[in-house]
């Protein structure tokens, strides 16, 4: 199997949906496939846009956007089929699962019926005859997760994909998720519930100000940065950010004695929002 590579790649990418209120400028970003990355930002960043212009549902006014070695504004055919795009609201659908299935189905060459109903059951939905109009909104999101990952696309695109989980539906979601991810696919969540994917995703991308202030491989991160807490607050000029928490301080650090600590996502986005000059000088 040939493997793809810079699946995704923006370049000096300007949007604005109101005149001389730029929304993102000057975006640069390139994403690989064989990769779950996280899109971590606060709101109104841009983060939800961002996923649109990799999908062609919006335009840039500047720059240019490659997906699978198709201009993104094109919509050609051949790059649509390779695209599942998971906003975080729902289209209302008057169907069962079954008519949603017989429907937009064949839209995916490689959409897999034996795949959909495996997600499924995992997902605790066993009646393809229930109707979309009458399921819970975690429901509907689990049946439409199912149905995206059973499409077998290139890219998939997920837009808060864990909000209206429960905790239970939460965990089937991490491990389905996991199970999915194949050497030429790439998956990018964009997400406020980072302990949600702690455990999933394995690249940060962080937006702040509109733009991309970080966009690194975990493995990087934990080898550069310490994140550990300590009893006392007492700092050194390795201490990057702190925090007081019941347990003590949280802090990160710069990780000049390359010792093994486990990555806090919350930690590192506060760290990086403090201080992003520092954190960029040390990547």
């Amino acid at each position: 199997m040939e493997i793809i590579q810079k699946i995704i790649q923006l370049n000096e990418v300007n949007f604005s949906y109101q005149k001389n209120r730029p929304l993102l400028s000057g975006l640069s970003l390139q994403l690989d496939p064989g990769h779950i990355y996280g899109l971590l930002g606060r709101n109104g960043e841009g983060k939800s846009t961002l996923l649109k212009l990799i999908a062609g549902l919006v335009f840039p006014q500047k720059g240019s956007i490659d997906v699978l070695g198709f201009e993104a504004r094109k919509r050609r055919l051949q790059m649509l089929q390779d695209i599942y795009f998971f906003p975080e609201e729902l289209p209302v659908f008057n169907l069962t699962v079954r008519e949603l299935e017989k429907i937009y189905a064949p839209f995916y060459p490689q959409f897999s019926i034996e795949q959909f109903n495996h997600y499924l059951k995992e997902f605790d939905i066993p009646d393809k005859n229930w109707n979309l109009s009458r399921l819970s909104f975690g429901q509907k999101k689990k049946v439409m997760i199912a149905f995206g990952l059973a499409t077998n696309t290139k890219i998939m695109l997920m837009d808060e994909p864990t909000n209206g989980l429960d905790i239970p539906s939460k965990g089937q979601f991490r491990r389905i998720i996991a199970s999915t991810l194949e050497a030429n696919r790439c998956l990018l969540i964009s997400t406020h519930q980072v302990r949600d994917l702690d455990s999933l995703i394995d690249s940060i991308i962080i937006m702040d100000e509109h733009e991309i202030v970080f966009s690194e491989p975990i493995d990087v991160i934990t080898d550069k940065l310490s994140f550990k807490v300590y009893d006392t607050n007492e700092k050194d000029d390795s201490v990057i950010y702190s925090e007081d928490n019941l347990r003590g301080y949280y802090q990160v650090r710069e990780n000049r004695n390359h010792e093994d600590s486990k990555l806090d996502i919350e930690l590192l986005f506060n760290a990086i929002l403090a201080n992003k000059k520092r954190i960029k000088n040390i990547f």
